[in-house]
């Protein structure tokens, strides 16, 4: 089922770009452009997205560092 008609975006394509790591729906239009167009699919999407989906949005309730290495290199 179409998620975006603007880019032709599937469900199934939102669902792998939320397994590769982007949690928000911003993260899910840089990967497919979903959203960017008329805007209607953005609730789809967030709805997708769901909350605890994202190993990272676990990582910032527990106090844990997201951006982990890049400390590292500053």
């Amino acid at each position: 089922m179409y998620v975006c008609n603007c880019f032709g975006v599937t469900e199934a394509q939102v669902k792998k770009h939320a397994e590769d790591g982007a949690c928000t729906p911003r993260q899910i239009a840089s990967a497919c452009k979903a959203g960017t167009d008329c805007g209607s699919c953005v609730r789809r999407i967030q709805a997708l997205l769901g909350r605890g989906a994202c190993p990272r949005r676990e990582l910032v309730e527990q106090g844990e560092p997201v951006l982990s290495g890049l400390d590292e290199a500053a």
